[in-house]
């Protein structure tokens, strides 16, 4: 790999997690195809502009499976659960696992979801009115009261997962998911990324054990009567599930059917204050939902970039040719700001043609959620601004703190007045 410069060294600071597409952008225009030093200190190339990142999205030289780079690679279950599941596997695992699930997420099936999801979102706007009435200054946490509590609600029904515990997800997730970790307390960060691993596994394994003893209509049971033999999965006679596949399945769709549309929701609420005219158009006419979802997908960038790939051989991008065996961060966030794929990309234009965006990546790993997480969208920004048109920013923009993650692009809060 090529050596890493000084200017690419500033992926490591601060002020990445608050500004990345500021990186992106220099990153994009004077080197496309760069070795870098990521947060956490993990080398990857980042590759940048849009033509490329959606081309080796679905380019086969790139694999994602661990055990392919390191062919002695081995882990305990609780390193399993995080590292093999269906979005870190190739065909025919992934093929296999994917058509497991694929079912429940389908626009038909997702589409039967829209009363219940527009009931818990009324449910939830009301307890954040009253919440804001409450307090002495008019001011909530919408990312705590909304945003989150929405997309969390709804995929712990779906999977059968007692909603009360949305608190502890919210924790461990935050901790598993930072790339904050201070070298001068790298030992300190890792016990605390260990420990919240195990507390989440110990958990898993308590509810699975709960649903074996008394199954019920959810996804989980589901799985779990895919995993005794009781049930085929409606996929034919390739389907099977071990018991470590159905951890790393649980802790897949929990942690991506929440996280990405809390940023969505959360992100997007913030720039439809930052744009107020595209805010009172939406306002004003609701037809553009689905539109302005995708538009918002593209701007907000739930995720920076892709899950980490690694080439199986030589490949080529652009003028650059990244040899095998080496990993890769397909940087989608950096793709929908391109101004070679989209004019004026740093604006937000609710009726723009955002077609074509990557926020939900592309080829056979685009996201499973992707139906559900435009509809939770579309409801949540609807029923928002419907609700609470004098919505506004409760402090100056730069105030606003983004969270310590390469891979997730979300706010750690949202405070505002209601109005």
């Amino acid at each position: 790999m090529a050596a890493v410069t000084d200017s690419q060294r500033q992926f490591s600071r601060d002020e990445y997690f608050q500004d990345p597409q500021r990186y992106f952008a220099r990153l994009r225009e004077k080197r496309p195809v760069a070795p870098v030093n990521l947060p956490g200190g993990r080398r990857a190339w980042l590759v940048t502009r849009y033509e490329d990142v959606r081309a080796a999205l679905a380019d086969p030289r790139l694999a994602k499976d661990p055990r392919k780079l390191y062919p002695d690679w081995e882990s305990g279950p609780v390193q399993a659960m995080f590292e093999l599941h269906m979005l870190n596997l190739d065909p025919p695992d992934h093929t296999r696992l994917r058509r497991l699930v694929q079912k429940a997420f389908t626009p038909g099936r997702v589409s039967a979801l829209r009363p219940r999801i527009e009931e818990i979102t009324t449910a939830l706007l009301d307890a954040t009115e009253a919440i804001a009435a409450k307090s002495g200054d008019g001011v909530v946490d919408l990312l705590d009261q909304f945003a989150f509590r929405l997309p969390i609600t709804v995929i712990c029904e779906l999977l059968g997962v007692p909603a009360h515990d949305q608190d502890d997800f919210r924790e461990w997730t935050s901790t598993l998911l930072s790339s904050d970790r201070p070298q001068e307390d790298e030992e300190g960060a890792r016990a605390t990324h260990r420990d919240a691993a195990r507390a989440m596994f110990a958990y898993f394994e308590q509810l699975i054990a709960a649903k074996r003893e008394t199954p019920a209509d959810d996804l989980l049971s589901a799985l779990i009567s895919v995993r005794d033999g009781a049930g085929s999965g409606d996929g034919g006679p390739g389907d099977a599930l071990t018991e470590g596949e159905l951890y790393a399945m649980l802790f897949l769709l929990l942690v991506a059917g929440f996280e990405t549309t809390v940023n969505l929701i959360a992100s997007g609420t913030l720039a439809l204050l930052t744009f107020p005219d595209e805010m009172d158009r939406l306002g004003k006419d609701p037809s553009l939902l689905p539109a302005a979802v995708e538009e918002l997908l593209r701007y907000t960038n739930p995720l920076n970039h892709a899950t980490e790939r690694f080439t199986v051989a030589d490949l080529p991008i652009g003028d650059v040719v990244i040899p095998a065996g080496e990993p890769v961060t397909l940087v989608t966030s950096s793709a929908n700001r391109d101004p070679g794929r989209f004019g004026h990309p740093d604006q937000l234009d609710l009726t723009r043609d955002a077609s074509g965006h990557v926020a939900f990546g592309h080829g056979i790993h685009y996201c499973l959620g992707a139906p559900l997480a435009r509809l939770e969208g579309e409801v949540a920004f609807g029923a928002l601004l419907a609700r609470f048109p004098g919505l506004a920013l409760a402090v100056p923009p730069s105030q606003l703190r983004w969270r310590p993650s390469s891979l997730f692009h979300g706010l750690e809060s949202l405070p505002v007045r209601l109005g």
